[in-house]
């Protein structure tokens, strides 16, 4: 269940990881994906402030389990947003605007997430069904945030046992 709590997080360099995929996209190639932006950068998992993606995506399994997976909020922009960020990005894509309506959805969340002064880490990466990318960020002390329980007081962080902390209607499209 996702609810609103206040998250304390030091003021410190932190990063935002945009992800973008098809619907029914895999969950353990969106998490290995994520991974795999993260080790492109050098960045550890605890070191990810939040996950970000297109708001359509909110309900998308592969993106929830993603979140649950590392412990971090999901973040979801609309549209306009995400477009407004073309500029910004660094792989824009015509296919991608003529289906969701912006020129990219893993850098453009990423970037959103992250806010104006700070840059891709690392450009969108993409698998079969999923892309991720990485931007800088830093995250003010108590900001509000959407919050999903921690993979911790699960004792497992794998993406097996991920599905019995999703709504169920998420963890019915898992199974």
């Amino acid at each position: 269940m996702i609810q609103q709590d206040r998250v304390s997080r030091p003021e410190a360099p932190i990063f935002t990881l945009g992800l973008g995929c098809e619907r029914g996209a895999p969950v353990d190639e969106v998490i290995a994906l994520a991974e795999q932006a993260l080790r492109y950068a050098g960045i550890d998992c605890r070191a990810v402030a939040c996950i970000a993606t297109l708001d359509v995506r909110l309900s998308e399994p592969a993106i929830v389990a993603a979140a649950l997976y590392f412990s971090v909020p999901l973040k979801v922009f609309p549209v306009a947003v995400l477009e407004a960020e073309t500029p910004r990005l660094k792989t824009p894509s015509n296919l991608v605007f003529a289906i969701t309506g912006c020129h990219g959805v893993a850098e453009a969340a990423a970037l959103a997430a992250a806010g104006e002064t700070d840059d891709l880490v690392v450009p969108k990466l993409k698998s079969a069904h999923a892309t991720a990318a990485v931007a800088g960020c830093f995250v003010e002390s108590n900001q509000t945030v959407a919050e999903f329980p921690s993979m911790n007081d699960s004792g497992s962080s794998h993406p097996e046992s991920i599905a019995r902390h999703m709504p169920p209607v998420v963890a019915e499209a898992l199974a």
